[in-house]
């Protein structure tokens, strides 16, 4: 669907037409304003006030009391580290993105209720219980992928050449129907930043000297290469995966909670999610003897939104470190201001969700792949990856059929298109179980499926 955009009145950073200089201060919207990642993307916009000079911070939700409790922290964190930009908060989204520069979308529909069920029922058939994978990821897709296309579609109504940066999950599958649908839209994901983080923390570096070969689908990649560069614009540096393998598997094994020695057989390092494919019985074992972790996410966030209310509080507590989402605002905030011409840098390089057009050729341009990709005012662009090893191919190749399936399932409806996703996915793969699983699915949730009722 192409931009309704008229030729007289394009957007900043419109393709072929890069700005010459920085912009003046961003008006920035989160869509689902009230989560409680807020305050830590509030922290990052202090932080890094010199990358991403925004002026006015508009948080979007419809949970008026716990936006109120949430806009009151982000207010009081900007005003303790002296940041001037002002906060405001609405559930009209249309006056919200009127004139954005900018649009981040983190939403749960559902919340963790709808999460503990996806993370729960499929359990019961034998498979693994997970939001992001399996029948539990595909029953988030589907909730999910309606709303995130509605709420896009009302952007572009508006403000037609605002960016969305998109955080939602399952984030290959919702930037895919983003990208499908003429949406200008770059996924996110925060497991690229964390083993950055991770790996300059081991090797006692700067997280900035640190470049991945990191490859895949999101929630389904590998580090094949880690390289240490003597300056962050450099372009070459030293690899230093073999080292990192070799003197620090325990604390990979921390990291993935994969076995220790699968680092050195595969000479990759594999991402915490690739657990559920190479120990798929394993993990079901593990998570019917554990509550769901929906479960210890709302007992932490109802924790966190009575520390947020708390007027004496002036910056993000430490129990945010356990919510997850470690590092989104860093990542979401160079991001952003790459997209739109700002920050000390132009055309960073940053693993992003991003459209293939030819970079893993077994796969459609049109398919969302999560690789290193060049951010700049024109959009983001993946840079050249090396041919995947055929035991990390094979995989991304059947997931990304099964992601096909899924969105096919999300956007049109109907039983047989959600058996189909389930038969295709790895982690399902036969019959009478995609039927039971089909069932299970459609019976818990279809208060958000109207074409299920």
């Amino acid at each position: 669907m192409p931009s309704s955009r008229t030729p007289d009145a394009a957007p900043r950073g419109r393709r072929g037409a890069a700005p010459a200089a920085a912009p003046g201060p961003v008006k920035l919207v989160v869509v689902g304003g009230a989560s409680t990642y807020t305050p830590e993307l509030v922290d990052g916009l202090a932080r890094l006030r010199d990358t991403l000079p925004v002026a006015e911070l508009v948080l979007v939700d419809p949970a008026a009391e716990r936006l109120a409790v949430v806009a009151g922290l982000s207010r009081r964190i900007l005003a303790h580290q002296g940041h001037s930009a002002v906060v405001t908060t609405t559930a009209d989204l249309e006056s919200a993105v009127a004139d954005a520069d900018a649009v981040l979308i983190q939403l749960r529909v559902g919340g963790q209720a709808l999460r503990a069920q996806d993370e729960t029922w499929p359990l019961t058939c034998g498979c693994v219980g997970q939001e992001t994978t399996g029948a539990g990821g595909l029953a988030k897709a589907l909730r999910t992928v309606p709303v995130v296309v509605d709420i896009a579609d009302r952007i572009r109504a508006v403000n037609p050449g605002a960016w969305i940066v998109n955080f939602t999950n399952p984030v290959g599958i919702v930037t895919r129907a983003l990208q499908t649908l003429g949406h200008r839209a770059v996924g996110l994901c925060n497991v690229a930043i964390g083993f950055q983080r991770l790996f300059a923390q081991l090797l006692n570096v700067e997280s900035e000297l640190i470049r991945l070969d990191h490859v895949g689908l999101n929630h389904l990649t590998w580090e094949r290469d880690v390289t240490l560069l003597g300056h962050p614009d450099d372009e070459t540096g030293v690899s230093v995966l073999p080292r990192l393998i070799d003197d620090f598997s325990p604390a990979l094994h921390e990291e993935t909670e994969l076995p220790a020695d699968l680092f050195g057989r595969l000479g990759v390092i594999p991402s915490y999610y690739l657990r559920y494919f190479y120990q798929h019985d394993r993990m079901v074992s593990e998570l019917r003897r554990q509550p769901p972790r929906a479960d210890e996410v709302a007992h932490l966030e109802r924790e966190l939104l009575a520390q947020y209310a708390d007027e004496a509080l002036v910056s993000k507590p430490e129990l945010l470190s356990r919510r997850g989402g470690a590092h989104y605002s860093d990542a979401a905030l160079t991001l952003t201001a790459a997209l739109l011409g700002a920050g000390p840098r132009q055309g960073r390089v940053q693993v992003a969700d991003v459209r293939n057009d030819g970079t893993l050729p077994f796969l459609p341009d049109d398919a969302v792949i999560e690789v290193p990709s060049r951010i700049d005012a024109d959009g983001a662009r993946p840079l050249p990856v090396a041919p995947l090893d055929p035991l990390y191919a094979g995989l991304v190749a059947h997931v990304f059929a099964y992601e096909q399936l899924a969105l096919d399932a999300a956007l049109r409806g109907g039983r047989d298109r959600v058996h189909a996703a389930l038969l295709s996915h790895p982690l399902v793969g036969q019959l009478d179980l995609a039927e039971r699983l089909t069932d299970e699915l459609l019976a818990h949730n279809t208060e958000f499926l109207p074409w299920a009722r």
